[in-house]
């Protein structure tokens, strides 16, 4: 045994004990609490479920650590089932956010947290499910789980799959258990070809292939509907418009104060992260305080004038639609934990705006750096790239057709993965 092997058996002995010191503190701990006590009866629920899901020549299981790496998995999940409506599906979640978020996915017969990684558990989780494939998305190796799921014959694809240079993967102690689980998948489609290099030239993983990110195709896909924002349309036409999309307090009081000290000042549309009512209040005075006249996207108005007045968004369900009326985007959350979705404005070929903390967002960094996208890091900035934008319609032009192509080019991961899980598919048929 070598001691890549001998780092994952070493976790499989070991496992059961860690979990368990882990589930005898957990009391002291809330988040740990909350993560073994929503597992208390898991198996039980799961039982009953399993066993009266309709059984079918193909079970997928598709595991993702929480709600943004299921997303990643729909577009697949979609174009499997459109051609394949019996597949039965199992989905399972490692966090309590993307199990409700998803809970009621409808297509799915089973959706489940993920057990806790011994390999008693894993052993009985792919004894109910019996998968024959499972395709975890992007990240969440529970090594126990992968190895029993190998063990009965499922095959594993991993999709989605980034390898971020300041990632534990790389640490000299970690590398060769890592390898070893990396190893184990039958596929691995990464996100971009430095991502594949890795795979291949620090892992030994000749299954990598570039295939780029599903959430792409999906967020190609959603730009064709506008049927939400089409009252809108009209008011907006032949305009340039900023969107600021899904902005906390703090982009609020930037985007407020560059946009009042523009001397080209663009229609504005403002969408808070948060709609709930108390917010909306605050928001409200805040714009008040300035003396910025608005009218709400909820109470419209016959006289609403866009260049005089700022559309409040105080309705979900818009921002995605939104941005396909917009000339400029700015996307909130960089000032805070992490900025929110810029692949949602950057597939309408508009230039995009954000914050410096982007960095746990790979697509936003791969967008700054073609150009497509520009970070900011203060009111003064904001104010710059702003004023180029609509002073120079050419460097506007330049930066929406980066971020255009940004989206097209990285299209096409969810029929390359899905192709992959179809002849399996067709393997598993024919024995």
């Amino acid at each position: 045994m070598d001691m890549n092997s001998l780092a994952l058996a070493t976790y499989t002995l070991i496992s059961p004990l860690l979990f368990g010191a882990a589930g005898l503190v957990s009391p002291l701990f809330r988040r740990l609490h909350t993560f073994t006590s929503l597992r208390k009866n898991l198996f039980e629920e799961l039982e009953a479920t399993v066993q009266s899901a309709a059984k079918s020549s193909f079970r997928l299981w598709v595991h993702a650590a929480s709600v943004g790496e299921f997303e990643q998995a729909r577009p697949v999940i979609a174009a499997l089932l459109e051609k394949h409506p019996d597949i039965t599906l199992f989905v399972s979640f490692l966090s309590d956010s993307g199990y409700n978020a998803r809970k009621n996915f409808a297509q799915a017969a089973a959706v489940f947290y993920l057990p806790v990684d011994t390999p008693a558990n894993a052993e009985r989780l792919v004894s109910l499910l019996k998968p024959d494939l499972l395709l975890l998305m992007r990240y969440d190796f529970w090594p126990n789980h992968l190895l029993a799921a190998k063990k009965s014959g499922a095959h594993l694809i991993l999709a989605a799959a980034v390898l971020q240079e300041n990632s534990q993967y790389f640490n000299p102690l970690l590398k060769g258990f890592y390898r070893s689980i990396f190893n184990l998948f039958d596929r691995i489609y990464t996100v971009s070809a430095k991502d594949t290099r890795a795979f291949r030239d620090r892992f030994g993983c000749r299954q990598a292939e570039t295939a780029g990110d599903p959430r792409f195709d999906q967020v190609f896909l959603r730009s064709r509907n506008s049927g939400k924002v089409a009252h809108l349309k009209p008011l907006y036409d032949n305009r340039t418009v900023l969107i600021a999309g899904s902005v906390w307090q703090i982009d609020e009081t930037l985007i407020l104060g560059a946009w009042q000290r523009l001397e080209n000042r663009p229609p504005l549309v403002l969408v808070p992260h948060q709609v709930n009512p108390e917010n909306m209040e605050r928001l409200s005075r805040t714009l008040e305080e300035r003396s910025i006249p608005f009218g709400r996207v909820s109470a419209p108005e016959s006289a609403f004038d866009p260049e005089r007045q700022v559309l409040l968004i105080d309705e979900t369900g818009y921002l995605a639609e939104l941005y396909s009326i917009g000339s400029i985007a700015y996307v909130g959350g960089g000032f805070g934990v992490n900025v929110h979705n810029t692949l949602e404005p950057a597939v309408y070929g508009i230039p995009v705006i954000f914050g410096p903390r982007h960095h746990n967002s790979p697509e936003a960094e791969d967008l700054a750096a073609t150009g497509g996208a520009t970070v900011v890091g203060d009111e003064a900035s904001l104010l710059a790239a702003l004023n180029l934008f609509m002073t120079d319609p050419s460097a506007r032009q330049r930066s929406g057709a980066a971020a255009a192509a940004f989206v097209k080019e990285r299209t096409g991961a969810t029929a390359l993965v899905s192709r992959c899980i179809e002849h399996y598919l067709a393997v598993a048929e024919r024995v």
